[in-house]
């Protein structure tokens, strides 16, 4: 078998409005609604594509089962999407009123620099690009892994 390339990833949400609208604000529309199931397929304009899942409770009240509890279950615990411009992309949450989470952060030195965001069901999305005019980030955090 050779795996070609990443296709999609599927995000359990409960509010079907609410996680498309959350996801217009970072570039995606909605691609197809799923007749058999409970599925929206959403787009952005590069083909990135995410399949909402709307069929999640939340027995943890408003915590993400996979990251704010401290006991930790195996599972996917965030989606990390490649964006063209990271100060570009800060700009867009801070008018979105969207919080940055935890970030910016540069792990090493690979010349890139992430910030996490939650959705409405606060499922984690790590943005990540380029390092550019590091001196222009906000609170930019820099970790070196060899200490």
């Amino acid at each position: 078998m050779h795996i070609e390339q990443f296709d999609h990833v599927g995000i359990r949400v409960r509010d079907r409005d609410r996680a498309i609208n959350f996801y217009k604000l970072l570039g995606f529309h909605v691609g197809e609604v799923v007749t058999f199931d409970e599925v929206v397929i959403i787009r952005n304009s590069a083909g990135v594509e995410i399949n909402l899942i709307i069929n999640a409770n939340n027995p943890e009240g408003d915590h993400n089962i996979l990251m704010d509890i401290e006991t930790k279950y195996p599972g996917h615990t965030h989606l990390a999407l490649r964006v063209s411009s990271i100060i570009e992309t800060i700009e867009t949450l801070k008018a979105a009123d969207i919080p940055i989470t935890q970030g910016p952060v540069m792990f090493g030195q690979d010349g890139h620099v992430s910030l996490f965001i939650r959705d409405p069901d606060r499922n984690t999305l790590e943005l990540r690009g380029r390092a550019e005019d590091t001196d222009k980030i906000e609170n930019l955090v820099m970790y070196d892994p060899k200490g």
